[in-house]
């Protein structure tokens, strides 16, 4: 039985996945250092005005608000024993959501790291990361989520883990890491890396790619990266509003609608097929994006110099893997600050 998520993707060609989850919950109210998970049973209506605005955006999937719902991280705020119920609380207001909307849409099971570094270098076992894993999926596989969903990872073996985790569950999955440092994960994974390490996991992935890192012109480089490769699973591109700034006490990003409409056209063009946003990404941003996809072509890969002079210079001289030459810096065009 194939996933809904396939039979969408084959339906449309293209989908848009989601914004920020953080960006949108602070500005609902969320304190930093906060647990967002807890406002699954603490606050649902906000929870639900969250996956309702990525919704109403013309999303055709979502992610549940779960990154953090895991053990090791719930363990900070004392709800180490909530994990399937927090997980399985935020799939349920999700489902009910997507059962509404006036059009099909796909709940993701967002599984953030456990927030620990794994064995030789660090102290968290495999057995206890899939252990954790396990946990989580089982929560939004009883809470309805369609798929489970792997973000924002930086090392192989825990991506093996949160993989075998969800085998245990009996729930599809997809994952996507996270290349912030100079083209590479902060534990050294290259786009190439990925592509070898995806292939290589006996319960395969419904799609892998990246999301997060830094700017949306370094994502594009990435997934330039994947599809060299020729990867035989759909490509996800989940990139930020633009680059990181701290003004006023406050984290914002950059990137403005227009941008990431630009983002969306070319990540599909890079060789995505289910693009979305990251951190900063906001209704607006992804109404933008929407629009771009629906109305706007782009027959040709984009090259690097094309992706500089729309979406900003990169801030690493090249994508880690030594196969291409870096392209001119641009000064980034003046742009509003939407977060």
């Amino acid at each position: 039985m194939t996933n809904p998520l396939i039979n969408l993707l084959a339906e449309k060609g293209a989908l848009l996945a989601d914004g920020a989850t953080g960006t949108n919950l602070f500005n609902m109210g969320l304190m930093s250092g906060d647990a967002p998970e807890m406002w699954n049973t603490e606050e649902p209506a906000k929870i639900r005005a969250l996956y309702s605005g990525a919704v109403e955006s013309g999303c055709d999937i979502f992610l549940t608000n779960s990154f953090g719902a895991n053990a090791s991280r719930l363990k900070l705020h004392n709800a180490e024993k909530r994990v399937h119920e927090l997980s399985r609380v935020a799939a349920e207001i999700a489902r009910d959501i997507a059962d509404t909307a006036g059009h099909k849409v796909i709940v993701a099971g967002s599984v953030g790291p456990t927030g620990e570094i794994m064995t030789p270098i660090g102290s968290l076992t495999h057995t206890l990361a899939v252990e954790m894993f396990h946990e989580t999926a089982d929560g939004l596989k009883a809470g309805g989520a369609d798929v489970a969903w792997v973000e924002t990872i930086s090392a192989a073996e825990e991506f093996r883990a949160a993989a075998e985790g969800f085998a245990l569950a009996g729930l599809d999955w997809c994952g996507t890491m996270s290349f912030d440092t100079a083209g590479r994960t902060m534990m050294g994974v290259t786009s190439a890396d990925m592509v070898i390490l995806v292939n290589d996991i006996p319960n395969k992935a419904l799609a892998f790619g990246a999301n997060c890192g830094t700017g949306s012109s370094d994502l594009l480089r990435t997934i330039l990266g994947f599809s060299a490769q020729n990867p035989d699973l759909p490509i996800i591109a989940k990139g930020n509003a633009g680059i990181p700034k701290y003004v006023e006490g406050h984290i914002h990003y950059d990137g403005t609608p227009e941008l990431m409409a630009d983002y969306a056209v070319m990540a599909r063009a890079c060789g995505a097929s289910i693009i979305g946003g990251c951190c900063g990404t906001m209704p607006e941003h992804l109404r933008a994006m929407r629009e771009a996809l629906d109305t706007r072509t782009m027959t040709e890969r984009p090259a690097l110099e094309e992706i500089t002079a729309k979406l900003g210079a990169f801030t690493s001289a090249s994508d880690g893997t030594g196969d291409n030459e870096p392209a001119p810096r641009r000064t980034r065009r003046s742009r509003r600050t939407n977060a």
